[in-house]
């Protein structure tokens, strides 16, 4: 019985040190992106989360980061009018220059309403703005959405994990673990070729002009 004990231990231990391994360098990979210097793009998208995504993202567009700003995963109720209120932005930049996606209900369905936003309008390089920890994983629905465009990460920074003890931080410890699960079961689920549903509330989906 000990021997049989000993070696179930061994053998439980070895896919739970891959899985230890695998998600402290996700912890990493999130805690080492940092947004790059002068960013340039045809165009920007966001992944709706909390207003600090959406400020930065409208920061970006004001610079000159890219030309024209998708908001992806508004919630229906939500108007143009709102965001750019609660943005302090002036109407002519949201009516020239900003679309709203509001079909999209998880990342799924953001790399989709992007992807067809894109399309739409021929861009080759955009950059995606999101969390820092959510990064990775928008990141692969969005090239597996889109193979032949450049995404660009500009990540938004909530939880400084370089510099913080995180593991003793409940809350971003559970945050972290979450995305990794989900993270996982998405490249899981490609390596697979499992195709996903499209993450919309409608489909087909088109972005809209935010003053419309």
């Amino acid at each position: 019985m000990r021997k049989i004990l000993r070696r179930t231990f061994f053998v439980l231990l070895v896919p739970f040190a891959i899985v230890v391994a695998a998600f402290l360098n996700f912890a990493d990979t999130v805690a080492s992106l940092q947004p790059p210097d002068n960013p340039k793009a045809e165009a920007i998208v966001v992944l709706t989360g909390g207003f600090q995504r959406i400020d930065q993202a409208v920061d970006l567009l004001k610079s000159g980061a890219g030309k024209r700003l998708l908001i992806s995963g508004v919630h229906p109720a939500t108007t143009g009018s709102q965001i750019r209120r609660n943005t302090q932005s002036s109407a002519d930049l949201f009516k020239c220059c900003v679309d709203i996606g509001h079909e999209a209900i998880d990342t799924i369905g953001n790399a989709t309403e992007a992807s067809q936003w894109i399309s739409d309008r021929g861009y080759k390089r955009v950059l995606v703005v999101t969390n820092n920890y959510h990064m990775p994983r928008s990141l692969l629905e969005l090239r597996r959405a889109r193979p032949e465009t450049e995404f660009i990460a500009y990540p938004v920074v909530n939880s400084d994990l370089k510099t913080t003890n995180w593991l003793r931080n409940p809350m971003v410890l559970k945050s972290i673990l979450l995305e990794f699960g989900k993270y996982t079961v998405a490249s899981v689920r490609d390596i697979a070729g499992a195709r996903p549903a499209s993450g919309l509330r409608t489909v087909p989906s088109r972005a809209t002009p935010a003053e419309e």
